[in-house]
């Protein structure tokens, strides 16, 4: 496994957070619980959404779809890393690896293109409510959600590819949960030049272009908000929008915490961060989006009652 280019049987380790036994049964049963979380929330939320027809609305379409994006994020990663802390075969294939990478940075762009769906969507709801219902048709929700589909698609593949013409050789250690871009490219012994310039030209595009989208439609959402005249007008107006501000907040938070900083100065005390926007924030996401909502907490009731009423007849 030293030495030589990339081949179809070669290997990579993933040696986790860390190789110490005892701490690797902590690791084990502390992800445990978070992918049980992360994927029971999730499925409730798309359960609860999909059988209420009150929640049939563009924001809770996208929500479940941001529900469904996060279900697949930490299916992706998190499985084959408690298979790992278990086992002491800590291998995975090249083709196993450039796999995970690609639906890593595939859906880490979903979820991102989602949330400024979700942002465009209560921009319109608060700023031109009257035009709502047909600025957001079912049409339009559709179309918006396969762009984001495609682009995320395409963000993929462009970087799963060119890692393919990178060269690996010497040590094909990864101290960390799984395969990621960064740490792939810290491994590599070829240029990676054209590596970094995609990296950074195609995140601006698909990453910061989306967030200054978010920060204009806030702007103008909070400016709206001040003309409400009623303190409780304005309170009940921002609630409707304070979930999605704070998935956002998070969502950003962690992976800027990871990535906007240079490649050389990547580091091992950077997993903590990786594992914020990895596991933590698709299993907080059914929390937020839960928290204080009155639909999503009368539909998960409903849901729940009528699933216990079924086994009771």
């Amino acid at each position: 496994m030293d030495g030589g280019n990339q081949s179809g049987d070669s290997e990579f380790l993933l040696m986790g957070l860390s190789e110490i036994p005892e701490q690797q049964q902590i690791l084990f049963w502390m992800f445990l619980s978070m992918y049980l979380v992360a994927v029971v929330g999730n499925v409730l939320i798309i359960l609860a959404i999909g059988s209420d027809s009150r929640l049939h609305t563009p924001m809770y379409f996208f929500l479940a779809n941001l529900s469904l994006t996060d279900l697949f994020f930490v299916t992706n990663t998190i499985p084959k890393m408690l298979v790992n802390l278990q086992s002491q075969n800590k291998a995975i294939s090249y083709t196993g690896c450039l796999t995970q990478l690609y639906f890593l940075v595939s859906l880490v762009a979903l979820d991102n293109l989602i949330l400024a769906a979700m942002a465009y969507d209560r921009y319109v709801a608060i700023c031109h409510p009257l035009h709502y219902v047909t600025a957001m048709s079912p049409q339009l929700c559709i179309l918006l959600l396969i762009l984001c589909w495609a682009l995320s698609i395409l963000y993929g593949l462009i970087h799963t590819l060119l890692m393919t013409r990178v060269t690996f050789c010497g040590s094909r250690k990864i101290h960390y949960i799984f395969c990621e871009m960064y740490v792939l490219l810290r491994l590599a012994c070829s240029n990676t030049q054209i590596n970094h310039m995609v990296l950074v030209a195609t995140g601006c595009f698909i990453f910061l272009t989306p967030l200054g989208f978010m920060i204009m439609s806030y702007v103008r959402i909070v400016r709206a908000i001040l003309r409400i005249p009623s303190a409780t007008g304005k309170y009940k107006t921002f609630s409707t929008c304070a979930s999605h501000l704070a998935v956002v907040s998070l969502f950003y938070g962690t992976l800027g915490m990871v990535y906007l900083q240079p490649l050389h100065t990547y580091s091992m005390k950077d997993s903590v961060a990786t594992v914020m926007y990895a596991v933590v924030t698709p299993m907080m996401n059914p929390f937020i989006y839960s928290l204080r909502n009155k639909d999503m907490h009368g539909a998960l009731g409903r849901f729940l009652l009528g699933k216990a009423f079924q086994r009771s007849t």
